[in-house]
């Protein structure tokens, strides 16, 4: 079942907490990451999210963010602008005794223009049409990506692999791409 037709709510649909439902306030441009998408992000993720430090940018429903630590992430660090789905996350978060999750309220450029710490997954998944992709790359490229680490974009159906790679900076590959519905999702790895 897609988290549309859940209304305000998203299923957890591995790990220790698979059927849990997450709950998100009504907020204009909040889409969570449809169910087969997740899957398929998290089947890519499989050999490198266990133990790993993962990055939520652009935290949204939290779908993702949950669903990696639910999947054995060490740390998961969500980053969200809007204080009403800030605390949204941080209730779930509480109810959930999610130890491995912090919620952080943050513009997300402002945040990574701080001290950075390297992430070994960064969840990538802003909101459509902004021209947020390009430059919250470049801004990761600048230390908050440890060797060998994974990041998951999501975008418009619009924006294929070709146009994606080329936002990419020097270090980065995509390294799979597909796209369902309206949701172009793709997977990059620091390789330098």
């Amino acid at each position: 079942m897609s988290a549309r037709k859940l209304g305000n709510q998203v299923r957890i649909i591995g790990g220790q907490w698979r059927g849990r439902k997450l709950e998100f306030p009504d907020v204009p441009g909040l889409r969570p990451t449809p169910d087969r998408v997740r899957e398929t992000l998290f089947n890519w993720l499989a050999p490198v999210l266990p133990g790993s430090r993962c990055l939520d940018l652009f935290a949204g429903s939290g779908a993702l963010g949950f669903e990696a630590a639910s999947r054995g992430a060490a740390e998961v660090l969500l980053v969200e602008r809007d204080p009403r789905i800030v605390k949204a996350l941080r209730e779930q978060a509480q109810r959930f005794d999610a130890e491995a999750l912090q919620v952080v309220q943050a513009d997300i450029q402002q945040y990574l223009g701080g001290t950075p710490q390297a992430y070994d997954v960064v969840l990538l998944d802003p909101p459509f049409g902004k021209d947020l992709l390009g430059p919250t790359l470049h801004a990761l490229a600048a230390g908050w990506l440890a060797p060998g680490a994974r990041i998951y974009l999501e975008a418009e159906r619009e924006l294929r692999a070709e146009a994606l790679s080329e936002l990419l900076p020097n270090g980065l590959e995509l390294v799979r791409s597909k796209v369902a519905g309206q949701v172009g999702y793709h997977l990059a790895h620091r390789v330098a």
